[in-house]
């Protein structure tokens, strides 16, 4: 139920919100933000959970900024790579739509991370443990970019998905194991969305929904910089993603943040605080 509902809000946004202007901006942050008081509801009803940990409060300036600080440098790192063993050249793109392009970013930020972590990452992991759980919410987050676009091919789409679980799926998932909150993940989740579509390149295969502050043409073989899908499905990409992700899983593992199935810590390490 909480899954259905916050994946048709997020629908919602993406089919309405298409023009520009501080409208678009305010409307996005404010389905983002029901979005979490949605999803706080529901776990206290349908769950009967007394707090909501994956939400707290005082965690939430640090953990947003923090994670938008990783996200735009795994971004960036990306874009250096292809610039070195590549190329790219940069024009002037349509600013006039990128503050739609925030409030897009940051509706589909929250609700991905609350469905893909939140639900389905948390409930599998108490169930299966950590790693398990890890996979099954990555594959199911690649999976969901297979559908959407008519901008990209048939081959090209399944290749970007895979490179989503690789990238984005265990990236995003390590860092909500790393501080088993939602805050870091949507952080870096809405930071590499935005700073991507600043550059004007596609996101996810799609390059005609958002507004760019720049319009960016990669050169170089697709293979590195990820072709018509965008830089995620590269393997400038996926390095930069991997690296930040192998970080935050050995700080997790260093802090005893693994679990076994069950919600039990793993054996050997503290629990963490």
């Amino acid at each position: 139920m909480t899954t259905l509902i916050i994946m048709a809000v997020a629908q919602q946004l993406t089919v309405t919100l298409n023009d520009s202007g501080a409208v678009d901006l305010v409307v996005g942050v404010a389905l983002a933000a029901a979005t979490l008081f949605c999803y706080t509801r529901l776990s206290k009803l349908v769950e009967r959970r007394q707090q909501v940990t994956e939400l707290p409060r005082d965690r939430a300036m640090s953990g947003l900024l923090g994670g938008s600080a990783i996200g735009a440098g795994a971004f960036l790192a990306t874009m250096l790579v292809i610039l070195v063993f590549g190329g790219w050249h940069v024009t002037s793109g349509d600013s006039s739509k990128f503050l739609a392009t925030l409030g897009i970013m940051a509706c589909v930020a929250v609700t991905e991370e609350v469905v893909f972590r939140g639900v389905i990452f948390r409930i599998a992991e108490e169930r299966f443990g950590t790693w398990p759980a890890l996979a099954v919410s990555a594959v199911l987050f690649g999976a969901v970019h297979l559908a959407g676009t008519s901008e990209t091919g048939a081959g090209t789409m399944l290749w970007g998905a895979t490179a989503i679980v690789l990238q984005g799926g265990i990236m995003l998932t390590a860092a909500y194991i790393a501080t088993r909150a939602l805050w870091l993940p949507i952080g870096i989740h809405f930071a590499w969305n935005v700073v991507e579509a600043g550059f004007g390149t596609a996101v996810s295969g799609k390059s005609s929904e958002f507004g760019g502050l720049a319009s960016t043409t990669l050169s170089g073989s697709p293979v590195l910089t990820g072709g018509s899908f965008g830089p995620e499905a590269g393997v400038a990409g996926i390095l930069s993603c991997l690296v930040t992700a192998a970080f935050l899983l050995v700080f997790a593992i260093r802090t005893g943040r693994i679990r076994r199935r069950g919600g039990r810590p793993g054996v050997g390490v503290a629990t963490a605080g």
